[in-house]
């Protein structure tokens, strides 16, 4: 399996600008032979969107650019960070797979400290899906998920999921960099799972995104480095895995596949 680490620099409440960024990157996985691409958290709607998701219309309208995205994705799949809303507003990433939403990851650990104040505006997720592709079992998590031991992430490996996605949108501060990698690269070798931590780049208001996204292998050793600037991808080879021949499904709570409109957990 080959991942591309989309690391882009997207625009708080361009919805159809992130959109275009999104199925142009896609485009570039595609034609860069990957069979997985990866996007920051909340890429569809920029980070953080604060106030922005508590306008109905908004919410509908980033819904609506997912599933404009998911039709980009034939032949190839992608996770994508957006806000979802099923009864309450979760900040959110979907699988897409092959030209439709296959399912949907709703983050955990709400950080509300600092910079952040997610508590405000999403509620926590309660689910872990796990989807099987090209015989490989996938997990998906959502930024702060990587910073708690026996989260989510813990889950899924402890359910046999060998890679672990964690999308981001984390902030820069002096000296933070090398203990981030260190954290990401334990977390990888205490599951004895694959990780790929993919961040954005750019600014919004005081708020620097440094990317460096990172993928490590079941031992913690760094097998995939980025640049930290808009636009760079890591192109892993996950050799273990066969080719390409099925379509995804999925493990655990969400015991199967299906598209948004008729997901029900």
């Amino acid at each position: 399996m080959r991942i591309a680490l989309a690391q882009v620099n997207p625009t708080v409440g361009d919805l159809a600008g992130n959109a275009r960024l999104v199925v142009d990157r896609i485009e570039r996985a595609r034609a860069a032979g990957a069979d997985l691409v990866c996007f920051p958290e909340l890429v569809l709607t920029g980070y953080p969107p604060e106030d922005l998701v508590l306008k109905p219309s908004f919410v509908r309208d980033n819904l609506a650019q997912l599933e404009w995205v998911a039709r980009a994705t034939k032949g190839i799949s992608a996770v994508v960070g957006f806000v979802d809303e099923d009864g309450d507003i979760f900040n959110a990433a979907a699988f897409l797979h092959d030209g439709e939403i296959k399912t949907v990851f709703h983050k955990v650990f709400l950080p509300n400290y600092g910079v952040f104040d997610e508590k405000r505006y999403f509620e926590p997720g309660h689910r872990c899906p796990i989807l099987e592709l090209d015989g490989a079992r996938i997990g998906l998590s959502v930024c702060e998920d990587c910073w708690f031991p026996s989260g989510p992430m813990a889950w899924e490996a402890h359910h046999g999921a060998q890679l672990l996605i964690n999308i981001n949108g984390s902030p820069y501060h002096y000296g933070k960099r090398a203990p981030r990698e260190a954290m990401v690269a334990g977390r990888a070798a205490d599951y004895g799972a694959f990780v790929a931590w993919v961040n954005t780049v750019g600014g919004q208001d005081e708020l620097v995104f440094d990317g460096n996204s990172l993928v490590f292998d079941p031992h913690g050793r760094l097998i995939a480095p980025s640049r930290n600037r808009p636009s760079s991808r890591a192109l892993p080879n996950r050799s273990r895995a066969p080719p390409r021949s099925t379509p995804p499904s999925c493990w655990g709570p969400a015991t199967t596949c299906v598209s948004r409109a008729s997901r029900r957990w």
